[in-house]
């Protein structure tokens, strides 16, 4: 949506949108609330609510509403990214709530008559769980959406085996846990280092040295092998290779920095 301003076509962001909505969504559940209290005060009997507190109700409920939706622009809770909400907006959700409380309480007080005690405490509980509940439901809502996609994305994964626990290969594992392009991940890892096995990287498993690539492969169902010991020499790596090859898993194997540094070896190799 786009809307003119100064001659010039202003685009209206999503998050505005939102932030509006979240506007009127206060101003009604914050009059709601109070109601609410009031209802729950005389035993959720409409009919026993007194006539003069409905009616200060009805004269002070709306203000108190546009008043704390002043606060809550004013601590920037319109503004907030709250699928990343964190103690902090709850802190100053808190903060906001509070100062409408005392407003509430004040101001119908001194300039309409004073409500019973249970109406200030069951509305302001309501508030907070109204206005935070649509908050940090929004987030909910998300991590549920990203754990059912991370299914979808488990289903497909491919297994990696990393041979090499070393500092190449913790670069590698780091850049496949970090990558957003691919659902791979890594299961095991082989290092032929014997003061490492049955020890763990990032919650990944050293399962022993080039003796247990076969039996590994069948245990963690392995789909791909990355090697990823630059350091190793030519026939360590040719004896890992040849292991590796009667699995019938994807193999590739990984340089080091220094031969890209060097030219020995290319990108795209």
């Amino acid at each position: 949506m786009e809307q003119k301003k100064n001659g010039l076509i202003k685009k209206i962001e999503h998050w505005q949108w939102i932030s509006w909505g979240l506007r009127i969504y206060d101003f009604m559940a914050i009059v709601a609330a109070f109601f609410l209290g009031l209802w729950l005060r005389f035993d959720c009997r409409f009919s026993m609510i007194p006539d003069h507190y409905l009616q200060s109700y009805y004269h002070f409920a709306w203000i108190a509403a546009i008043f704390t939706i002043v606060v809550f622009w004013r601590l920037k809770l319109y503004n907030s990214l709250w699928r990343f909400a964190s103690y902090t907006e709850l802190i100053r959700m808190g903060m906001a709530t509070f100062i409408s409380f005392v407003f509430h309480c004040v101001g119908i007080t001194i300039f309409i008559e004073r409500m019973p005690l249970s109406y200030y405490v069951f509305g302001i509980v309501i508030q907070f769980a109204f206005t935070l509940g649509i908050r940090f439901s929004y987030r909910f809502i998300l991590l549920e959406r990203g754990r059912r996609a991370q299914g979808v994305k488990e289903a497909r994964v491919n297994r990696i085996m990393l041979i090499g626990a070393g500092d190449a290969g913790q670069m590698i594992l780091r850049d496949i846990k970090s990558a957003k392009e691919t659902s791979d991940r890594v299961v095991c890892i082989i290092d032929d280092n014997s003061n490492k096995w049955g020890r763990f990287i990032d919650n990944i498993p050293i399962c022993g040295g080039r003796d247990k690539i076969l039996e590994s492969v069948e245990k963690y169902h392995v789909d791909k092998i990355f090697m990823a010991i630059p350091s190793a020499s030519s026939k360590s790596k040719k004896e890992i290779l040849d292991i590796c090859k009667e699995t019938g898993c994807e193999l590739k194997n990984l340089p080091g920095m220094y031969q890209f540094v060097n030219g020995e070896i290319t990108v795209s190799a």
